[in-house]
């Protein structure tokens, strides 16, 4: 299996983190990815470096206009007096602003709050280019996996939070997305992303919430006690021509393997039922029990059984990561979900 990365995803490196009131280090580090790429190698994969993504691909799944915020925002924002070292937003527009003609301001502050869902997504000045590696990833290992077989995109940061016009939850371009369109435009009538990251990939479904072509299905915690708090529940089926086209699988925290892997294999079953000719996996290993904000308390064994349920499909597969904020255990979870879908 070939994995793609760049070293320039190194640079992005957040800091700031706001958790129940306290302002606390940001958990998606660059040594995240140091620990999958060490895992890579020990694996004996080949590691490339992606080539340049076409602009292209991003307006595919996201506005201009939030493309051009991710660019450039940065350099405005240092322009201003007084401000700290990364964008960080302090007001976001309510429904109600939006109900009343709510737009997006001319200035980085108010841009800030609009093109952002929440406080975990600080945008430092090498965030853009980092994310653009990622997404370049994506889409490589999308390529790859349309001349037949699997790939793993090493993204970092993650993506499955960003919506179409709005980053969030550490996340700013949306891979998985970038991927599942890439697919499509080579040929993929019907295309599926399994989501087994603990969190519901909110900006996913809202990318394809209206698209009868892609299935979206999410395996995440609670989302009554759990980020992204507002939506993941099972009710949300798409809308539009996409009705029925979105799947969510919300478990109780604490659920364990036996829970988990039966939502997995529900998720698994509905890809195959949806007549998918291709898949995504967001591989999130956050749902880890060793994780440090542990909600599903998955095992390694577990996960080694999750890929063996998804390689069973033997569908052409581009694997996204996404969370898992356990440097102590993201490469040996990473090998063991390797194995497991290599043994299908």
């Amino acid at each position: 299996m070939k994995v793609f990365w760049s070293p320039v995803q190194f640079t992005h490196a957040p800091s700031f983190f706001l958790a129940r009131g306290t302002v606390r280090p940001n958990f998606e580090v660059p040594v995240r990815a140091e620990a999958l790429l060490v895992a890579c190698r020990e694996m004996g994969l080949s590691v490339v470096a992606p080539p340049p993504v076409d602009i292209a691909a991003l307006l595919a799944v996201h506005e201009p206009e939030y493309l051009a915020f991710l660019r450039d925002g940065y350099a405005a924002w240092a322009e201003l007096p007084d401000t700290g070292p990364e964008i960080v937003a302090n007001h976001h527009p309510s429904p109600e602003m939006l109900a009343n003609g709510g737009r997006a301001p001319s200035g980085i502050v108010g841009q800030a709050g609009w093109f952002t869902a929440d406080a975990a997504c600080p945008i430092g000045p090498h965030t853009w280019e980092a994310a653009f590696h990622a997404a370049a990833g994506a889409a490589a290992a999308a390529d790859e996996v349309a001349r037949g077989g699997s790939a793993y995109a090493l993204a970092r940061p993650p993506g499955h939070h960003a919506f179409r016009a709005r980053a969030g939850g550490h996340c700013y371009l949306n891979n998985a997305a970038v991927a599942a369109e890439r697919l499509r435009a080579k040929g993929a009538d019907r295309v599926a992303i399994l989501d087994i990251d603990s969190h519901h990939g909110n900006g996913t479904q809202g990318i394809f919430w209206d698209r009868p072509d892609v299935l979206f299905v999410s395996v995440h915690g609670d989302p009554n006690r759990y980020y992204p708090w507002f939506t993941g529940h099972a009710a949300e089926r798409g809308g539009g021509d996409g009705a029925g086209c979105n799947l969510n699988l919300p478990l109780p925290i604490g659920t364990g393997d036996a829970g988990w892997l039966e939502a997995v294999g529900i998720g698994a079953d509905a890809a195959r039922a949806f007549g998918a000719e291709a898949l995504v996996v967001s591989l999130g290993f956050d749902a880890s029990v060793d994780e440090p904000l542990n909600a599903l308390s998955v095992t390694a064994d577990g996960f080694a059984r999750a890929g063996a349920a998804i390689g069973a499909l033997g569908l052409p597969t581009a694997i996204v990561q996404e969370g898992g904020y356990n440097v102590d255990v993201l490469g040996g979870l990473l090998t063991r979900f390797l194995a497991g879908f290599g043994s299908a």
